[in-house]
């Protein structure tokens, strides 16, 4: 078997076994969910099959990866730093705790891990989303020090998604101001306005405001946002369902643009 070890991955819901050498080299991948064995070599078509048969049940098809998109392409092109596909959920607020951590005598707990762990749930939810031809970017910033908490981008078009912590708390919207518990009213809706419109202006594509509620134990809305729509956490797979704005090369398309920071550094 020339050594050859199946090392085990996943990614946003979707498994992948890959074949590699002793030096950690890769020979091919396994993509369970086309039951496709990608080779990069087919001298070793044979011991590759061998190592993978222990971890394949069923017909599989064998053969060289697919030829990148220029979409793909695009994103091979891109300098690590200037990639923001690999940000985590909460990216700017997980650096900030790091470089600024909060008093370790401080009487009230930190507000901003209170955001952290509703921006977690909402990009693990969203993530969950990928296997479905949907793409999502976390904590993508914008000048000024502002950003986006998440965008989506998939068939049913560009929606960028501003999460508001609500856990165990009443919410009322009446519209632009946003009531948490009883806490004063806020416009908070004219902000995640703003953010989408910066979003379409940088992308040149409608980018769709959404409004997430992480958590809450009740919800009033006085009337309907103007063009904001508002979900909780638990409703967040609604937006995988909608289809027929973009089509599959589109989507592709506008995630690498919406991956480079330097799209993001001209507005």
């Amino acid at each position: 078997m020339d050594g050859l070890r199946v090392v085990p991955t996943r990614r946003h819901g979707r498994e992948r076994l890959y074949v590699c050498l002793p030096d950690g080299g890769n020979v091919a991948w396994y993509d369970r969910e086309t039951a496709r064995v990608h080779l990069l070599s087919d001298d070793r078509r044979d011991e590759v099959l061998q190592a993978l048969g222990p971890f394949v049940t069923g017909p599989v098809t064998v053969g060289p990866p697919p030829v990148p998109t220029p979409a793909e392409l695009a994103r091979l092109t891109l300098h690590p730093d200037d990639d923001l596909a690999p940000n985590r959920p909460g990216e700017a607020l997980l650096i900030a705790l790091e470089r600024e951590p909060a008093p370790p005598h401080r009487l009230r707990p930190d507000p901003r891990r209170r955001e952290l762990a509703a921006e977690q749930a909402t990009g693990s939810a969203l993530d969950r989303l990928d296997g479905t031809g949907l793409h999502t970017l976390h904590s993508v910033p914008l000048p000024g020090g502002d950003r986006v908490h998440h965008l989506l981008i998939g068939p049913g078009g560009l929606f960028a998604l501003h999460v508001l912590p609500a856990r165990g708390q009443r919410v009322r919207i009446a519209d632009p101001l946003v009531a948490l518990g009883r806490r004063a009213p806020r416009p908070l809706l004219r902000r995640v306005r703003a953010d989408a419109d910066r979003a379409s202006h940088a992308l040149t594509a409608e980018v769709r405001p959404v409004l997430v509620l992480v958590g809450p134990a009740q919800v009033s809305v006085t009337a309907p946002p103007r063009s904001v729509r508002v979900l909780t956490d638990r409703e967040l797979p609604d937006l995988g369902r909608t289809g027929g704005v973009l089509k599959p090369a589109d989507v592709e398309a506008l995630h690498a643009m919406a991956r480079d920071r330097a799209t993001w550094q001209r507005l």
